[in-house]
């Protein structure tokens, strides 16, 4: 293993579901790390076809003498759906599978969303090891137990929490990721300094040139502090009662602009860069924040090389229609995660339409 990459190790502390966050370099080869993790006969690893050729035989090599076999998806967030949630099912039944039998996540948060939800759904839950391999997914998806599936109506619509049994983030799998999505993967960094931690946002704005390089030390300082700030809202607030959804902030616009271009104009983490950037502008119309504050958001995803313009030829009405499915709304009114400035984001309930169309409108 690497003696120069640093390595490190958080706790998500849920009581009996309490589970340990590895980051590092080689962790797929450290077998002896995870296999401690697995508690059955039985393993079923899911991937996708990009993933599979380049580190399922890495991973694989771990499963000696167990009973196991690997179900690959297409790529793309269009494939995160109940119909191979069923195949998989089927996987897990083909393989005999009992309780006690364990889903590998290898993968990015396509995969890893459905694998944990058919964790969830077999025999009433099972467990799963997240091995993440995108950026974007070491640094939300993978941690935080929230699965789920996508519908035509609406971006992960079906869902449950369901924990993993421990999470290994192997930033090597880094080295064969696309520039495009490490860039995506970073707006989920800086939406976790945007939402609590304004020590964390002037940290990136130092760091940045050395993040969109990809310099592994700034790299893994980068992912453990956004995992530690995860974990700790994760203990307070498991299934997002209150605090987690502070978590969403971008995520109510971002997931109507990925919807309506049917999940192939923007990847996940751009769609959040623009929606934190249109919470940022809905903030400072409704008198909460201030310019300064939007300015150096903006120019922050655009150090890293992130979008920050709303897509040409949508339509605000159709995207404010989409909003209006967003979980986090209630009682038929909107509900977003704006804020008073970097590091003070604030759940807002009953948000006027009106002020959000102008938003959009402005946008275009």
């Amino acid at each position: 293993m690497s003696t120069t990459t640093p390595q490190e190790t958080i706790h998500v502390t849920l009581g009996e579901r309490s589970y340990t966050v590895w980051i590092g370099r080689d962790l797929l080869d450290d077998h002896a790390r995870w296999r401690a993790m697995l508690r059955g006969r039985h393993a079923l690893v899911i991937s996708n076809r990009t993933i599979a050729p380049l580190y399922l035989e890495r991973l694989t090599r771990g499963l000696d003498g167990l009973h196991w076999s690997s179900f690959l998806l297409e790529d793309g967030e269009a494939h995160k759906s109940f119909a191979n949630v069923g195949l998989a099912l089927e996987a897990l039944a083909t393989l005999g599978a009992t309780r006690d039998a364990c889903i590998i996540a290898l993968g990015g948060g396509v995969v890893g969303d459905l694998a944990g939800f058919t964790a969830a759904c077999w025999m009433r839950g099972i467990d799963f090891i997240q091995m993440p391999t995108t950026l974007l997914s070491m640094v939300d998806s993978s941690v935080g137990g929230k699965t789920g599936v996508n519908l035509p109506a609406g971006k992960n619509l079906v869902g449950a929490f369901h924990q993993p049994r421990a999470v290994v983030a192997d930033i090597g799998t880094l080295d064969s990721l696309p520039a495009r999505e490490y860039r995506a993967g970073m707006a989920e960094v800086i939406k976790g300094a945007a939402i609590g931690d304004a020590i964390f946002f002037n940290w990136l704005e130092q760091h940045a040139q050395a993040l969109a390089a990809r310099d592994e030390t700034a790299l893994v300082q980068a992912i453990a502090t956004k995992v530690r700030y995860k974990a700790g809202v994760v203990a307070r607030d498991e299934t997002e009662q209150g605090e987690r959804a502070l978590l969403n902030l971008g995520h109510t616009f971002g997931h109507a602009l990925e919807t309506a271009g049917h999940y192939t104009t923007l990847l996940h983490g751009e769609g959040v860069a623009v929606g934190m950037l249109l919470a940022a502008r809905l903030s400072e119309r409704l008198g909460m924040s201030h310019s300064t504050d939007t300015l150096r958001l903006e120019q922050l995803l655009k150090a890293i090389g992130l979008p920050t313009d709303v897509p040409t030829g949508y339509d605000p009405e159709q995207l404010l229609a989409l909003m209006r499915l967003d979980k986090k709304n209630t009682a038929g009114t909107l509900r977003l995660i704006l804020w008073h400035g970097i590091g003070l984001a604030e759940i807002i309930s009953g948000v006027d339409e009106a002020d959000v169309l102008a938003v959009l409108r402005e946008a275009m």
